[in-house]
């Protein structure tokens, strides 16, 4: 989706017939917005094909699932011979169904903007909180942090709340990301302390939210941590690439206090390697996870939080009667990984820790999280601690702050200590885009993606 709520142009202009998305190869060259609509379809076209296989008149005790002659008892057994077996088959579903899902967002596009087109303006001025006792220098100028929040909630009309957010962003001369959804908002945001002080009432006073000031995680910070701000209408509020309506936050693990939390992990440690009945399950990227983590957490080597569907179907026999406790940055993906995991069946109990690391850290700053929180702006990672956990990816030095990628069209993140950047130019995330300097190449193609499962199987204990 575009910025703007409509289906994302690069949909709209792409020929299917030369683009037939045969395999993982021809995936990685799409776009992300193509990708993410690609996977998609091909979860919901592999689930459906293990679906179909589902033996509905066999008495109970007897194998669920049949397919080649064979039998099998577990989800993991029959997801494993349909993807080694039956791959070109659920392509081709996979094909159809994306198709069938372009020609939806085509027709969804120009609704939506048929509906704009006739849509009564909103009157959002009653929204806008008063600034008159504020000098602009005071919301340009001075000490700032940056915003962490999310509020699941229904939202009928997230376009006018989008107006809204725009106006009182740009009043205000505040920078970051803001999502809406129909589902919920999901916002980053950094200004000056006066900015971002009105910004806290005017979200709290809004009848739509509910806010409280404890719902507003806070961090030094201020304008200069993005590069502009932008508001948009999504699907979802964070990207997990399941429908909201199927997945909803309302089936979501029990939240647990920090101070909760720090008990169960406290209880899980004491027990050391004789604990087999509990995961303390991370669910973010691998790149978050690498700088800063729980002591004896479960990361999963995932790329972005879309995958992490993929990566619990792969792995159910990893949680199958477990208790997980699940943790994030600031809470919000938790929330539907959470309702992902429970609509699985296969855990004991689930649940997340509320607020997040953000919300950890406020309360145990020197508890059981070690290393660096990372963010998704300029600053790349906060901390509260001095522990380093990670190391140069060139020298192997203790080393956590991330720089870009210096070759052009990559820009992923790399860990180079300032000795190996300073003496040996080493700038770029591997030595094959450190070949390339600036050569124009496929963006986010090179060994650090190739050499690493898309989804990872993690050994059961």
């Amino acid at each position: 989706m575009a910025a703007d709520g409509t289906p994302c142009a690069d949909f709209m202009d792409w020929e299917l017939e030369t683009s037939t998305c045969n395999g993982l190869k021809q995936e990685k060259q799409l776009c992300a917005s193509q990708r993410r609509c690609y996977s998609l379809c091909r979860r919901k076209s592999f689930s459906a094909f293990v679906a179909s296989k589902r033996d509905g008149s066999a008495e109970e005790g007897s194998p669920p699932w049949r397919c080649c002659g064979q039998t099998f008892n577990e989800h993991s057994a029959v997801h494993k011979h349909a993807a080694g077996t039956h791959d070109a088959e659920i392509r081709q579903l996979t094909q159809a169904a994306y198709e069938r899902s372009l020609s939806q967002l085509g027709e969804e596009a120009e609704t939506q903007r048929r509906t704009e087109r006739e849509a009564e303006p909103v009157d959002i001025s009653a929204w806008i909180p008063e600034s008159g006792h504020i000098s602009e220098e005071q919301l340009q100028k001075g000490p700032g942090k940056v915003l962490l929040f999310y509020r699941y909630c229904p939202v009928e009309d997230p376009h006018a709340v989008r107006a809204w957010q725009e106006a009182l962003c740009e009043k205000l001369h505040l920078t970051g990301k803001v999502r809406l959804a129909t589902e919920g908002i999901n916002g980053t945001v950094g200004g000056t302390d006066a900015a971002t002080d009105l910004y806290i009432d005017a979200m709290r006073s809004h009848p739509l939210f509910k806010m409280e000031k404890e719902d507003f995680k806070t961090s030094d910070g201020g304008p200069e941590c993005f590069k502009d701000m932008r508001v948009g209408v999504h699907k979802e509020i964070v990207p997990m690439g399941m429908d909201p309506d199927v997945i909803s936050y309302q089936l979501a693990g029990d939240h647990l206090e920090p101070e909760e939390f720090h008990e169960e992990v406290k209880a899980l440690l004491a027990k050391g390697d004789s604990c087999n009945d509990t995961i303390l399950l991370d669910c973010r990227n691998f790149y978050e996870s690498k700088i800063g983590q729980f002591t004896q957490c479960l990361a999963p080597s995932i790329r972005k939080f879309s995958y992490f569907p993929d990566y619990v179907d792969q792995n159910l026999d990893l949680f199958r009667d477990k208790k997980v406790l699940m943790y994030c940055t600031g809470g919000i993906r938790c929330e539907r990984g959470s309702a992902y995991l429970r609509s699985k069946d296969v855990c004991k109990e689930v649940y997340q820790l509320k607020g997040g690391i953000h919300n950890y850290l406020e309360r145990f700053p020197e508890g059981f999280y070690r290393g660096k929180l990372f963010v998704f702006d300029e600053r790349y990672a906060i901390s509260s601690n001095k522990d380093v956990i990670s190391d140069c990816r060139y020298c192997g030095g203790p080393w956590d702050q991330y720089e870009l990628c210096s070759t052009e069209f990559c820009r992923q993140l790399v860990l180079s200590c300032p000795a190996c950047r300073r003496d040996d130019g080493r700038t770029a995330c591997c030595p094959a885009c450190q070949t390339k300097g600036r050569a124009p190449h496929h963006r986010e193609e090179c060994e650090c993606t190739d050499g690493r499962p898309r989804i990872p199987r993690d050994a059961v204990s």
